[in-house]
């Protein structure tokens, strides 16, 4: 008993020195990193405790006060509910906190760049906490998650629509024929990989002898949309470049997959489930660090959009440089007063929303665990999230090219 006693104090201590050493390594170069790592533990804390924590919380009078005790999955997904409400918390409140920074001498600044020791313990505290919170709570935060989950898969689009404007503006900028080149052989890559993915579909998702017209419903909307998107950019009135068309249908192409792939795997039409009879636990990691590197991209991409949170008094491109060379005292003093490049406050946000997201991702959208075992993401509620996000991707590119031209007046 004395030397376990002592074998865990010296393995805390290890752990707390391990800790520090990775926290004054944090520059303010790599927050942004260190915000994303902080939120892949919340994941990976989320599935490990859906995984072991339910016997410990059928014991917990609190959270149990049924009549009848509910099956496992429904303590599964209370786990993991639990962990995303107080990393929604978390970062909800360093969201207000950060709320009017406009330079770096704000003092508030040195909050969201530093002090990880004191933001990794007040984490680690909210999480706790969220285990002592009546079940009501839980139930409601499942609710608004919903909506919440929605609004970030909102936020990934319009991400990915500034990206592909971006990228075509930039390449086409450039005026020389070697780019012109480049972007049409990108876009008929995207073109090519668009039709055959829609070709696996209809193999994968419409097997002869099943009645699969939802499915190819599904897949026939789709290749309309992309045929759609590509007569409207080219027309004359509009003008716009096929590469953004092009990018823009390979995702929704694969949104359609995403959905698709979704369905249960004991429904007739789902192709996958032939090769998925017995589902791993490898099969699930890969699933949930699918998971994990499309919220962490998403909420990167949000730090460093300038199109979605510069703040007003954040500096241009362009700035001029000083005529005179400034001394060392100079320089720390326009360094501390230089504007912030992004908003603090709303890439908070994101990370708030993703985590509403992410508890909906591993809990098949509350509902589809019991009906799918220990799969990620898996249940009819996430294939019409994920068909949904795809039409509401088609229309919003739609209204990206004819909006210049319904509101002339408008600027764009």
């Amino acid at each position: 008993m004395w030397a376990a006693s002592c074998l865990a104090s010296c393995c805390a201590a290890c752990a707390c020195d391990a800790c520090r050493t990775v926290v004054s390594g944090i520059s303010r170069r790599s927050a942004r990193i260190a915000y994303c790592g902080l939120f892949a533990l919340s994941l990976f804390v989320s599935w490990i405790l859906r995984e072991v924590a339910a016997p410990l919380m059928e014991q917990l009078p609190w959270i149990n006060h049924f009549h009848k005790t509910p099956n496992r999955e429904w303590f599964e997904t209370d786990a993991v509910l639990r962990v995303s409400l107080g990393n929604f918390l978390f970062f909800t409140i360093l969201s207000f906190l950060m709320i009017g920074v406009k330079n770096q001498r704000d003092p508030r600044d040195g909050l969201h760049h530093g002090r990880w020791m004191m933001k990794i313990v007040c984490w680690f505290i909210l999480v706790i906490l969220m285990f002592f919170v009546p079940n009501e709570i839980i139930s409601f935060y499942e609710t608004i998650s919903k909506f919440g989950s929605g609004l970030f898969l909102l936020i990934q689009v319009v991400l990915l629509l500034d990206f592909v404007h971006g990228w075509n503006d930039k390449w086409v900028g450039y005026d020389e024929q070697f780019w012109y080149v480049a972007l049409f052989i990108v876009s008929l890559v995207c073109y090519l990989a668009t039709f055959g993915f829609s070709g696996l579909l209809f193999h994968w998702f419409t097997p002869s002898g099943q009645d699969c017209g939802l499915n190819t419903f599904f897949i026939v909307m789709t290749l309309i949309l992309v045929i759609l998107f590509a007569i409207v950019a080219l027309h004359p009135a509009v003008g716009s470049s096929i590469l953004p068309a092009s990018v823009i249908s390979l995702y929704c192409m694969y949104l359609c997959y995403s959905g698709l792939a979704s369905e249960p795997r004991d429904y007739e039409c789902n192709g996958l489930h032939k090769h998925s009879k017995a589902i791993s636990t490898g099969t699930v990691t890969v699933g949930l660090l699918t998971t994990i590197l499309s919220v962490v991209y998403s909420a990167v991409r949000a730090g460093s959009s300038t199109t979605l949170l510069s703040p007003p008094s954040s500096p241009r491109s362009g700035d001029g440089k000083p005529l005179l060379p400034l001394d060392k005292a100079d320089e720390e003093e326009k360094e501390k007063n230089k504007a912030v490049t992004y908003s603090y406050a709303f890439f908070h946000i994101i990370f708030s929303l993703a985590s509403m997201y992410s508890a909906m991702l591993l809990t098949g959208w509350s509902t589809s665990v019991g009906e799918s075992g220990k799969l990620v993401d898996v249940g009819w509620p996430s294939v019409w999230i994920r068909i949904l996000t795809a039409w509401v991707t088609a229309a919003l590119y739609m209204w990206s090219l004819l909006a210049p031209i319904l509101f002339p007046d408008r600027d764009f």
